[in-house]
């Protein structure tokens, strides 16, 4: 048989979209050329897809520049992309969508249901788990009924904030300081800021607000951040966990990507049943949003009171050189190409399953 033709998506029009870029340059890096030819389908952060000519244009930049428009067709009969140079349309058939999007219209459901309409089998989660697990609001309601613990928190919404001190009053009423305030649908800690004081929280509430209209509010949670991977489809697997020691007051965006002073440690010394604790949950987790393939599952050890509490899950984390997801399926000894391979593999499955 033929090599079988994958699509890398990256770019993107969240505020990921730079760590989207170089996802996709490890993801293309550590696909099996033997098995796969890769187009490189590249989303300005205007929305404009363009055809990328290799992963060398990528790491350059010089994507951007390309004048072919390559989209993919919503049509099931043609499976593929359209190749658009200036009046001359091909169509480049394709067989799997590897979508290294993170945060809004990557991770969200949206792109997912492109694939889904042009019956196209792609690596990640569904339209439901990506919809439901982008957004922190909805997450916690599904995480309410699971037993395990996660952070207290408010909902705001955007169009309240005209109502400002009503606002402070009801955080205030629920916490003491300080607390987190979050966009729900937001990655890579954009747009989140702790909030010290009434102005801190005032500010901290306008900042999320330019992010999403829904607002999370969240109690301090004192304690060490950590991430378990996950990854399957009917049977789901827990790596071991991995401990974030954040440069910054929190993991925020740019302690994550341009501060040398963060570090990620694999297997840390942990109290006894924790790492076992952490992966039971981060599995429990993956199942209730109705995850497939991959996730990132985000937990804090709360040091005053010893437990493990529930962050937030990832379902399409970050796969860049020094993200903690395929670092910690190479602690446990599957290195990224064999990861790679093994997600891809997990989308014909999924696809062969709601075909029946």
């Amino acid at each position: 048989m033929g090599k079988k033709v994958l699509a890398i998506i990256f770019g993107g029009q969240s505020s990921e979209h730079e760590v989207s870029c170089k996802s996709a340059v490890t993801i293309s890096n550590n696909v099996n050329k033997d098995k796969y030819d890769i187009i490189y389908l590249g989303i300005t952060k205007e929305g404009h897809w363009l055809k990328a000519d290799s992963v060398e244009a990528i790491k350059d930049d010089s994507w951007r520049n390309g004048k072919v428009t390559a989209v993919i067709s919503p049509d099931r009969g043609q499976k593929g992309v359209l190749l658009i140079d200036q009046d001359h349309v091909t169509v480049k058939e394709i067989d799997v969508a590897f979508p290294a999007l993170h945060g809004l219209y990557g991770e969200d459901g949206t792109i997912q249901g492109l694939f889904e309409l042009a019956g196209i089998p792609y690596v990640g989660c569904g339209v439901l788990a990506s919809a439901v697990s982008m957004d922190k609001l909805y997450t916690k309601q599904i995480v309410d009924r699971l037993n395990i613990r996660q952070a207290k928190y408010v909902a705001v919404y955007r169009n309240e904030l005209s109502k400002m001190e009503e606002c402070l009053g009801k955080v205030e009423e629920a916490f003491s300081y300080p607390v987190f305030v979050k966009p729900s649908n937001a990655g890579s800690s954009c747009g989140i800021t702790k909030a010290h004081n009434k102005e801190e929280l005032k500010k901290g509430l306008t900042e999320a607000s330019k992010h999403d209209y829904k607002i999370l509010v969240e109690e301090t949670i004192t304690g060490r951040e950590l991430e378990c991977a996950v990854l399957g489809g009917d049977e789901v697997k827990a790596s071991g966990v991995g401990e974030i020691l954040a440069a910054a007051e929190f993991y925020d965006y740019d302690a994550k990507y341009n501060n040398e002073a963060s570090k990620t440690v694999l297997s840390p010394v942990l109290p006894k049943g924790v790492s076992e604790e952490i992966g039971e949950a981060a599995v429990q987790i993956f199942k209730a949003v109705d995850g497939f393939g991959l996730a990132r599952v985000d937990f804090f050890l709360d040091t005053v009171k010893n437990e493990v509490v529930f962050n937030e899950i990832n379902t399409l984390p970050g796969f860049t050189s020094i993200s903690m997801y395929p670092m910690l399926w190479e602690e446990k000894g599957i290195p990224k190409t064999e990861l790679v391979d093994q997600l891809i593999e997990l989308a014909f499955c999924r696809q062969e399953e709601i075909n029946g």
